[in-house]
């Protein structure tokens, strides 16, 4: 779930990148009997959910097809490297991959690119597409009414809680907040009464690239009454008081020292640390974050806590004063895509197939602790009883909202990321990050935008 923008990278990190993905994919000569599939490998050698899994669906592929071939070709990099790598591979038929996994948020970016192939006539041809629910259909569609993206699950966002921190700081173990002020007031408790742990996490800034973005800052907007998106208007919205307050709950995090280390809080590995070591190790007491986080802690990932559902508990996200409905979740997920330059498109929609059984499914959304996409595993009793926290997760999908999923997105994503890292270093007051975002949108958006 799983948290992203296109980032700039620094030169030679740049000409690395683009090196290992020519050297990835091969040159030119391409194998008809093989298909090369491209995927976000985790940054953590002992994290390999989706190593396994790939290689199940491999052995599945090449027995069921004889004479057929498939390579994995696995990028490894934090979030915004990865889209940057993948983008490089995209732009070259010497260098496409036949199928790549795309994030949600960046496919229309690489769509109005040209860069993935529209897979309308594969998909009138499956019986299964039938089975996705519109939502998830919806965000691997393009303005053209083309979909080209195969979605692997969705997911979900809320707080997860350390019991024994909470116990320590005397809150309550079924701990509900029904504000925004609740979850600080909670966050300041635990400082005061458990000074050797970090007691909220909220993700932020350009080097937690999308997690940011989406887990941090619009899991806060969302709660207000303003968007970052006009539906009616089809413009973006500037200058709204919800994103000043939003930024203003992310600067009291880090001003008042409630949140992780500021240089902590900038790594570009920040979610693997979260997940690998302030978590299961005790030391954080509240993690605004995603329904996958269990991935990363199921027998053989590396990071084996089995005692995860016992020790940590779930709220959701409140709104910002408590309105209605109460509880706010963002949806995002990825998507199977087969780029416009594959050399074996065919070969590639039919390893999705595979991929996309019911069986197949099922397992990669219990694997990734992911939300199913596929009505007929969401209505598996089997499903909801996999793993603790599914449902949970799964009930959130009715008070969810999606990232306006137009290819301007990233760019203001990356506006979002910079005015939060601003008032997260305290080097941007809340009122001048609102403005810099404002100016950035009007360009990222050739001035299609609104004032509140």
């Amino acid at each position: 779930m799983p948290v992203r923008p296109t980032a700039v990278l620094p030169s030679l990190l740049a000409t690395a990148l683009a090196a290992s993905a020519l050297t990835a994919c091969g040159g030119s000569g391409s194998d008809p009997d093989t298909v090369k599939v491209s995927f976000k490998q985790s940054t953590d050698n002992s994290i390999h959910v989706m190593d396994d899994y790939l290689a199940d669906i491999k052995k599945q592929f090449e027995k069921a097809n004889p004479g057929k071939k498939v390579e994995l070709v696995p990028i490894k990099a934090p979030d915004s490297e990865y889209y940057t790598k993948l983008q490089q591979m995209l732009r070259s038929a010497k260098t496409a991959p036949d199928l790549v996994y795309e994030d949600t948020f960046l496919i229309n970016s690489d769509i109005t690119s040209g860069y993935l192939k529209p897979l309308d006539a594969y998909l009138a041809k499956w019986p299964d597409w039938n089975r996705f629910i519109d939502t998830a259909k919806a965000a691997a569609k393009a303005e053209d009414g083309k979909t080209y993206g195969v979605p692997d699950g969705t997911d979900t966002r809320g707080l997860w809680y350390d019991k024994g921190i909470f116990a320590k700081a005397g809150l309550p173990s079924d701990w509900q907040p029904k504000t925004w002020d609740e979850v600080l007031d909670a966050a300041r408790t635990i400082k005061r009464r458990v000074p050797d742990v970090t007691p909220l996490n909220v993700y932020t800034g350009k080097p937690a690239g999308e997690a940011a973005a989406m887990q941090g800052f619009e899991m806060l907007l969302y709660g207000t009454e303003d968007r970052l998106y006009d539906d009616s208007a089809k413009k973006w919205i500037a200058g709204s008081q919800g994103f000043e307050d939003s930024l203003s709950f992310v600067e009291t995090v880090y001003r008042e020292k409630l949140g992780p280390d500021v240089s902590t809080a900038l790594d570009p590995n920040i979610q693997t640390i979260v997940r690998g070591d302030l978590l299961p190790k005790g030391k954080l007491g509240i993690d605004l974050d995603g329904s996958w986080l269990p991935q990363d802690w199921l027998p053989g990932s590396g990071h084996e806590w089995p005692e995860w559902s016992s020790k940590l508990g779930l709220a959701y996200m409140p709104t910002q004063h408590g309105q209605a409905p109460g509880k706010v979740s963002m949806s995002g997920g990825w998507t199977w895509a087969v780029p416009a330059k594959a050399a074996n498109p065919d070969l590639a929609f039919d390893f999705i197939r595979t991929m996309q059984t019911k069986a197949n499914a099922q397992k990669w959304y219990v694997a990734n602790s992911g939300i199913s996409v596929r009505e007929d595993v969401a209505a598996d009793p089997a499903y909801a009883k996999a793993q603790p926290g599914i449902k949970f997760f799964t009930d959130l999908v009715a008070s969810t909202h999606y990232r306006p999923a137009y290819p301007a997105y990233p760019k203001v994503s990356t506006a979002i990321q910079e005015a939060m890292e601003g008032v997260t270093t305290g080097d941007t007051s809340v009122e001048e990050a609102a403005r810099n975002y404002d100016d950035s949108l009007k360009e990222a958006t050739d001035d299609q935008v609104i004032e509140k």
